[in-house]
């Protein structure tokens, strides 16, 4: 067979190399020519045989291998081979069954409805994970989009968000009371500081025994978790005191009660790294490693008949960051700051350009809406916003004084007129007439407690900022609110040049299907690594091309 003139720069350095078998098949299925080579290593479903002929390094997914007879020799030697390889086979099989996806790839909650009800309506067609971002929205809007979800995916799959209210715990179990009400079984619980009564009873609620006398876990929950001892909680049986309450309020039964001292309280542990939103900024090659240990640890003492998966979240933007992650020991990967840039995305057309333009040191900590007095920090797009800036300016005021009336003249007037852009009585007589309706019992305290006043006329503008970015709200572009990890960039870095540069070619599922087999991709490439085949970076990438 006529070889190429031209170098393809494969090499193979390994000279231990199995000598027991040879290569059969057709001559004129080896590539020596660079794209060739590429795309025959792209070819997933199918072997790929590194070969040898004339001191040349070539490639096939055709032919076979055959053990090597006395006396036999070949023109064609055989350097190494690697099996075929599906999505599937990345991370924990039991993701796939217990959830009924095609991999073991998930996206997270964006608050108030950017991972809309088209975002996971258009995930689970395609048996993708997709979690509703409920945060934030009123009971109304969750029952809304749990009717038109349960719709379209009658048997799933789908998961909605419950986000801890530390400053009102009633927006929790509104939440759970629906979730209860329409039978939605996957909860994926984020921001949760500890366990509460609300996601405990979301959790045992749903606890009985088949005929077989097994525990039935019907209630699933995904916990989105960076600390350590908050995941250590959500590892372990609920606590007896908060399941002795339910039991006296009439909410378990008796056997549920008695269930829970066996199940742990979450099905995963989504380790949430540096990521959009609220977190703590942890490295996922700390944490990850930690949580893994940890739940060996607890595994080992309560010996659960199926152990507790360990995904990972933050900074999940490309093959590599996801191919990482599943290397380290992750059951499954979650992404999160990259979907809200896609099509589906609540988020409206200017804040996906600007997460599309993002780079990796376009994001920062600003306080908090949610969580502002007590100094909680959420990570942002800095890139095309004044929002962290103002952010922060009204937390230094908020720990500087204690009320609005202290707070000098000049700093008063430039509230008025660059930041809230009415008068700061106009400011609070909205925030009012909002908590008149949502919870007259805070406004009642604040009516006597001046520093709290000053901290939600202060929530006033953190909370609109939001929703600002997601309504697209005309005029007040320099104030959005747009919860942004470094993903983003890493994600822009590397589909730049590639159709999904742009915002309105990116679908979330074209997205998961390209990471994906981008890390499968990588997976192959890596493993020829090791065997020995010296391989030049050129073959080495994956580019998402229009499917």
């Amino acid at each position: 067979m006529p070889l190429s003139t031209q170098d393809n720069g494969l090499r193979f350095s390994t000279y231990n190399y199995n000598q027991n078998l040879v290569w059969k098949g057709n001559l004129e299925t080896i590539s020596f020519e660079q794209q060739a080579i590429k795309d025959k290593l792209l070819v997933l479903d199918k072997p790929c045989y590194i070969v040898r002929i004339a001191g040349k390094v070539g490639v096939t997914n055709e032919g076979y291998l055959y053990p090597v007879e006395n006396g036999t020799t070949s023109q064609v030697e055989l350097l190494t081979s690697i099996a075929p390889i599906s999505l599937q086979q990345l991370g924990d099989p039991s993701f796939l069954s217990a959830y009924g996806v095609k991999y073991a790839y998930m996206t997270g909650a964006m608050a108030g409805g950017i991972a809309s009800e088209e975002m996971v309506i258009a995930l689970g067609k395609e048996r993708i994970l997709g979690s509703f971002g409920a945060g934030g929205l009123p009971p109304e809007r969750i029952e809304s989009a749990i009717k038109q979800i349960q719709q379209a995916l009658p048997n799933g799959p789908y998961a909605f968000n419950l986000i801890h209210s530390p400053n009102d715990m009633a927006i929790e179990r509104r939440a759970v009371d629906l979730y209860l009400k329409y039978g939605v079984r996957i909860v994926e619980a984020s921001a949760f500081l500890d366990l509460t009564p609300n996601i405990v009873y979301y959790r045992v609620a749903g606890l009985s025994l088949n005929d077989a006398n097994q525990i039935i876990i019907k209630n699933k929950v995904i916990a989105k978790i960076s600390r350590r001892e908050v995941a250590s909680k959500f590892m372990q049986p609920a606590p007896a005191k908060i399941i002795k309450e339910l039991v006296e309020q009439g909410l378990i039964t008796e056997l549920q009660a008695k269930l829970a001292e066996k199940v742990p309280m979450a099905d995963d542990i989504t380790v949430e790294a540096d990521s959009g939103g609220h977190t703590d900024n942890r490295p996922l090659v700390c944490l990850l490693p930690s949580l893994i240990a940890l739940r060996n640890e607890i595994q080992s003492q309560y010996n659960y008949p199926q152990p507790i998966r360990i995904g990972a979240a933050g900074g999940i933007a490309t093959p590599e960051s996801t191919l990482a992650a599943l290397m380290m020991g992750a059951a499954y990967v979650v992404t999160g700051s990259i979907n809200q840039a896609c099509v589906e995305s609540g988020a409206c057309e200017h804040t996906k350009k600007l997460l599309a333009q993002a780079e990796m040191a376009d994001v920062t900590m600003a306080p908090a809406g949610d969580m502002f007095e007590m100094g909680v920090k959420v990570q942002v797009l800095k890139r095309g916003t004044m929002f962290p800036m103002r952010a922060q300016k009204l937390y230094e005021l908020y720990r500087t004084y204690n009320s609005i009336e202290e707070i000098p003249a000049a700093e008063r007037e430039k509230l008025e007129k660059q930041v809230f852009r009415k008068t700061i009585a106009e400011a609070w007589e909205g925030t009012a007439a909002y908590l008149s309706q949502k919870n007259p019992e805070k406004l009642g305290k604040a009516v006597n407690n001046p520093k709290l006043k000053m901290a939600l006329i202060f929530r006033w503008y953190l909370g609109l900022s939001s929703r600002w970015s997601t309504a697209g709200e005309k005029g007040r572009e320099v104030d959005y609110q747009i919860w942004c990890g470094p993903a983003m960039g890493g994600f822009n870095d590397w589909v730049r040049g590639s159709y999904l540069a742009e915002p309105q070619n990116r679908t979330v599922v074209n997205v998961a299907d390209h990471i994906m087999k981008g890390a499968a991709f990588l997976y192959r490439i890596q493993n020829l690594k090791i065997q020995g085949l010296q391989i030049p970076d050129y073959y080495t990438q994956y580019r998402p091309e229009c499917q």
